[in-house]
């Protein structure tokens, strides 16, 4: 058997990181020399693009049903925040990744990253993610000067969100406000400015943000009791279902008030009804996987967080059916 070969007792020694994908193309397709980086970037764990472009999306056509006027460029937006979303994505995953790389070497799950593995050096760390880092800015210029002027400022919530769960109980606010940004983002890319429906729907986004991330969060309670961070799993505990019910409610709420703002003037009485259907929706798939939780079962666990690409693609198929109504 060749040295690099994964072997039953160790299944990571070709470099897999142990909650990947099982058989995800960057383990199994991509050149070898680019995989450390790809998976600095989790591209061999896409979930975490869904729950930053799905946001996005969700503004752009929360912004094309408040005007009822969807524009070609608005493909360009779309587009444009698939590939942000991949690129920073992966640049916040690699910053993460540096300033946690003592704690992820001491957690069982996170000791295969390409860092306290030593796939990759910290220096080499900081190259990729200036790389991803700087496309992503290239395609941010493409959109107006407002969108352009949010997406500089969402760099603020990326840096300090690795440093939250040293300081707080509620790390995952800063995730959500993180990986919401988008909303207002795509909303100000087809507006040209911040309106309210932007940032009830981004208040949506948090919510549902720390619904899915305490989920997550559970896989490592015990060995973040050991080494000290913090997190809303540890915090909520056996308590956690009542508390992700909560979190469903704020969601679908929010969601359906910057529906209601955003279309009260302009759209017909039908097409409301069909967005308003979508958080509906999504609260239904959000319940499903609440009578599914087992937060003492890590493959549930992983198996509800990544449903979540679902939950979130859900209300969009009603933005986008309403548009046309």
């Amino acid at each position: 058997m060749q040295e690099n070969e994964a072997t039953p007792e160790d299944p990571n020694a070709d470099g897999q990181v142990s909650d990947a994908v099982a058989g995800n193309w960057v383990d199994t397709r991509a050149p070898e020399w680019t995989r450390p980086y790809l998976r600095l970037s989790r591209a061999d764990r896409p979930i975490g693009t869904w729950l930053l472009l799905i946001p996005c999306w969700w503004g752009l056509a929360l912004a094309m049903l408040h005007d009822q006027s969807p524009r070609w460029e608005d493909a360009w937006i779309a587009l444009g925040c698939a590939a942000g979303a991949w690129l920073m994505r992966g640049a916040g995953c690699t910053w993460n990744d540096i300033t946690d790389r003592d704690f992820d070497g001491a957690v069982e799950r996170t000791r295969s990253r390409p860092i306290p593995s030593g796939q990759v050096t910290v220096r080499q760390a900081v190259a990729w993610m200036g790389l991803q880092a700087l496309i992503a800015f290239c395609i941010l210029l493409t959109f107006n000067i407002q969108a352009i002027g949010l997406g500089v400022l969402s760099l603020v919530p990326v840096l300090i969100y690795p440093f939250a769960k040293r300081f707080t109980w509620w790390p995952q606010v800063f995730l959500g406000l993180a990986f919401n940004w988008g909303a207002l983002l795509a909303w100000t890319a087809h507006t040209g400015r911040i309106e309210a429906p932007a940032v009830v729907l981004y208040m949506a986004g948090i919510a549902w943000t720390l619904f899915y991330d305490t989920i997550y969060a559970h896989q490592d309670t015990e060995d973040d009791a050991l080494i000290g961070i913090k997190s809303t799993a540890r915090l909520f505990g056996e308590k956690t279902g009542p508390w992700l019910r909560r979190f469903l409610m704020g969601t679908v709420g929010l969601m359906g008030l910057a529906v209601i703002f955003a279309l009260l003037d302009e759209a017909s009485i039908l097409a409301m009804v069909v967005a308003l259907a979508g958080p509906w929706a999504m609260g239904w798939h959000m319940a499903w996987q609440l009578r599914g939780l087992d937060i003492h079962d890590s493959a549930k666990l992983i198996q509800l967080f990544r449903a979540n690409r679902d939950t979130g693609l859900l209300p969009l198929l009603f933005f986008i059916a309403a548009l046309f109504l």
